[in-house]
């Protein structure tokens, strides 16, 4: 079966917020129902479900049958629930699952699903999570751990000054992309930060951790996403669905080896073969969903993916290229940034964007003539590279 046989026809996904009033189990359902809803799909149609969750362990006490009991009130209760766990591309993970269980034919409806409830009123916890998604017994990059931040802050913020030292990027383009960002989340009502700043404001910013200020740096949060996948046979059955193309799903693991790393980082060589299987390029597509957990990370990975030449990410992000209207709009949902990190639902709320934006869904921040979107999603950190990516590339169709 070729990827592009493929198709999501429903998506959902719930505000991401800092209230922890709301169970995992609340989350999901609400996430489901949308999904549902979206594609036109009975729980009864659903044939395995994918349930990714990164936190629920370590701040929860619930292991081992996440899934299971996430989605057993919701009455999936007898189908095969794979429970996925892959730092930050845990949503992304499970949508591949998802997608590969397609093709193997073990299934022609498939739910991928990820909830999170990270912001728990616990801020030590919470840090302290964080430490897990690197080597816990070894050394990290840019000195020790602060107890005023998660660990990733200091990772981002030493990548922000190396890139800083290598290309000449200036603070101010670290702000550009806070201040695009958040004037894209201010048109999305289910972003958790929705105040728009100037790159001035973005600058004073309290400071993190140089030369991040906090605008500049995703917080926390608690939410669900979802998405419904299927198989051209089935498309038939769900004549109200809208379906997506998914035209290349690639995921990996970063390398230990500094050299490697530096000559073909993780997303330029997961990247290169999403472009490969979709038969596109960096310049066909039209919107972009990338993770940026910082405003440097989205620097970098636009420059992995493509869009610009190394070094440029941050000139390009200046000159208006990457904001809705400009050459090739990234993170017209807001991004990390403004809509938080719940881990196991960012990767899929990055495709319930991406998807309403090849179906003309976007409302105020539709990107014209969106045709083909692409999401980079990864987390953890393995020697000097995220430990696991993952690039999907979609495609606007209606599967004929």
């Amino acid at each position: 079966m070729a990827t592009d046989d493929l198709f999501i026809i429903g998506t959902g996904r719930t505000p991401f917020t800092s209230d922890p009033a709301s169970s995992v189990k609340q989350l999901s359902a609400s996430a489901m129902r949308l999904a549902l809803s979206d594609a036109g799909v009975r729980k009864g149609d659903i044939g395995a479900a994918f349930f990714s969750n990164a936190g629920q362990g370590a701040l929860g006490g619930q292991h081992m049958v996440r899934g299971q009991i996430a989605l057993r009130d919701f009455g999936l209760d007898r189908i095969p629930v794979i429970n996925v766990e892959n730092a930050c591309a845990s949503a992304t993970t499970a949508l591949l699952q998802a997608l590969t269980t397609l093709k193997a034919g073990e299934a022609e409806v498939v739910l991928a699903i990820g909830a999170e409830r990270l912001a728990t009123g616990d801020p030590a916890a919470e840090k302290s999570f964080f430490s897990g998604a690197t080597d816990v017994d070894a050394p990290l990059p840019g000195g020790g751990v602060s107890q005023r931040r998660s660990v990733f802050m200091d990772i981002y913020a030493n990548l922000a000054r190396q890139h800083m030292s290598r290309f000449g990027t200036t603070r101010a383009a670290l702000a550009a992309v806070a201040s695009k960002n958040l004037g894209h989340a201010a048109l999305n009502p289910d972003a958790q930060r929705r105040e728009t700043l100037t790159v001035e404001e973005v600058l004073a910013a309290r400071e993190v951790v140089w030369p991040l200020t906090l605008p500049m740096c995703a917080p926390i949060g608690n939410g669900a996403a979802a998405a419904i996948v299927c198989t051209r046979d089935a498309l038939s059955r769900f004549p109200d669905a809208y379906p997506v193309r998914v035209l290349a799903g690639v995921l990996g693991s970063g390398s230990l080896s500094t050299e490697a790393a530096a000559a073909e980082p993780i997303t330029r060589r997961l990247s290169s073969r999403a472009y490969e299987k979709a038969g596109l390029g960096p310049r066909d597509m039209n919107v972009a969903e990338v993770h940026d957990a910082t405003a440097a990370g989205e620097i970098i990975q636009i420059e992995a993916l493509g869009f610009v030449p190394e070094g440029e990410g941050g000139a390009a992000t200046l000159r208006g290229e990457t904001a809705i209207g400009g050459r090739i709009p990234v993170n017209v949902s807001g991004g990390l940034e403004c809509n938080g990190h719940p881990i196991g639902a960012t990767g899929l709320a990055q495709i319930h964007e991406v998807a309403n934006q090849l179906r003309g869904r976007g409302g105020a921040r539709q990107v014209e003539n969106a045709s083909y979107g692409i999401v980079e999603n990864g987390g953890g950190f393995l020697g000097t590279e995220e430990a696991v990516a993952s690039v999907l590339i979609l495609g606007r169709g209606d599967g004929s």
